[in-house]
């Protein structure tokens, strides 16, 4: 059974505990100090690689910030050790499918108001029906127990920026008013390929905004390249709205 059918097998049960607990009065839900005191709320993670991990320091390709960041190269470096890096990948792109198939789940890791056993025990039921390798499951446990997993998609994406950066791969968002013809596609990503340099190969995202009116925005790495209309027009204005300084011309 996909992951996709047991998410959506299980999304009644969500939210019946999405609800039991947002009409819980506040004093009565568990806080973090309480979890952690209690023997009933710990979770014990015992899903581990084994002797498939190898002793090695590893660096992640580009440096990653925030939360998601930290939780991504953590995740990359356990993936990385243990020579399962295209294998978690899968994994995680298979997890984001589910959850956006879900809107019951998706409501249900993003709640706050669940306790900390309860996100568990979600994820080990999911645990069970699905064929995610260890370091998943780790990292899946990590996140519900420390209330991660409403920043599942944030992380998700760093951690695929990651794997791109691991593979000599870029990913460029190019958004335009209509789609780019082959031709200037390919010279996009010629020129994007010099500015790179060499060993790194672009992959490209489409999105179409009429809003820009035209030109496009290129958004890669921590970059971007607007040579969109609507932001000439915008500096246009603005120089438009400058007062002129008679004296100096």
């Amino acid at each position: 059974m996909s992951l996709s059918r047991i998410v959506q097998r299980r999304a009644y049960a969500f939210t019946a505990m999405t609800r039991a607990y947002s009409n819980i009065p506040s004093f009565t839900k568990p806080n973090s100090a309480l979890a952690s005191m209690s023997p009933s709320l710990r979770v014990e993670r015992n899903y581990s690689a084994g002797s498939q991990v190898k002793e090695t320091h590893v660096m992640v390709p580009i440096p990653m910030y925030g939360v998601a960041g930290n939780y991504a190269s953590a995740l990359y470096v356990s993936a990385v050790k243990a020579n399962m890096l295209d294998r978690v990948e899968s994994e995680l792109k298979t997890l984001m499918e589910a959850v956006n198939s879900s809107p019951s789940f998706r409501n249900f890791i993003k709640d706050l108001s669940v306790p900390r056993d309860t996100r568990l025990k979600a994820v080990r039921e999911i645990f069970e029906e699905s064929s995610f390798s260890d370091i998943t499951k780790n990292f899946l446990a990590v996140a519900a127990e420390l209330g991660r997993l409403r920043q599942l998609e944030s992380i998700a994406k760093a951690f695929m920026r990651l794997t791109l950066a691991h593979k000599g791969e870029v990913h460029a968002v190019v958004t335009t008013v209509i789609p780019l013809p082959a031709e200037e596609e390919k010279d996009l990503k010629q020129v994007l390929g010099k500015i790179l340099g060499p060993g790194k190969t672009v992959k490209f995202e489409e999105k179409i905004d009429p809003s820009i009116l035209g030109g496009l925005i290129i958004d890669f790495e921590d970059k971007r390249f607007d040579i969109s209309i609507k932001t000439r027009a915008a500096k246009m204005e603005r120089l438009l709205y400058e007062p002129v300084d008679f004296l100096n011309i």
